[in-house]
């Protein structure tokens, strides 16, 4: 059973890197610098008296119906038939921590399932902003206790000042867009070296 475990993965890997877009990473425009350990990315750059972060997990970050349907096409396909892409669409956390405050401002983002792949509608944001609190700067844990505004029943008006205190420090659609296209490659590079992982595994008597 393990033999033909082995075999099996060894196809796999072999179609899945016949598949990969990026053998390296997708660079992010605006000047980001990423760092990666494991399935969490890190982006960050500085502004004017700011650092911002962009923190996201790839872990989890395929939306569920496309990977039902890809099972089911999985197991029977033709083999001229194109698998259909998987993307990856992690929430993401902004933090933005002024040099002169104590505090970070700390907005939880994310991609809601209708809006990506939508084209024609210029006006719409690709991701919507979750949650705001502040959190002590420097500290790793955050504080249940800190208050915390949902952006459920946010007047619009205040949204909008919020997207666009974003937009200014580079978090904009274009980033979004990338983000998906770097989160995607990630999660793929991740994947075949987890396929690979298991075969090691598997072969290991």
């Amino acid at each position: 059973g393990d033999k033909a475990f082995a075999e099996f993965l060894t196809d796999e890997i072999k179609e899945e890197r016949k598949i990969q877009k990026h053998k390296s990473l997708p660079k992010m425009s605006g000047g980001w610098e990423l760092e990666v350990h494991g399935t969490e990315a890190k982006l960050l750059r500085k502004v004017a008296g700011e650092k911002i972060t962009v923190t996201f997990n790839i872990n989890n970050s395929i939306p569920p119906s496309v990977e039902e349907e890809e099972e089911e096409t999985r197991g029977q396909q033709k083999p001229d038939e194109q698998e259909p892409d998987l993307t990856s669409t992690p929430n993401f956390v902004v933090e933005v921590i002024k040099d002169d405050t104590k505090q970070t401002l700390v907005l939880d983002c994310h991609y809601p399932e209708d809006e990506v792949g939508q084209e024609g509608e210029d006006e719409s944001d690709i991701f919507t902003i979750r949650e705001v609190s502040f959190q002590p700067t420097g500290e790793s844990d955050w504080k249940e206790t800190n208050y915390t505004l949902n952006t459920d029943s946010l007047d619009w008006a205040l949204y909008d000042h919020l997207m666009d205190f974003l937009a200014d420090r580079g978090v904009d659609n274009t980033f979004a867009d990338e983000l998906i296209e770097l989160s995607t490659a990630l999660e793929h590079q991740e994947y075949i070296k987890f396929l690979e992982d298991l075969k090691s595994f598997v072969k290991c008597q």
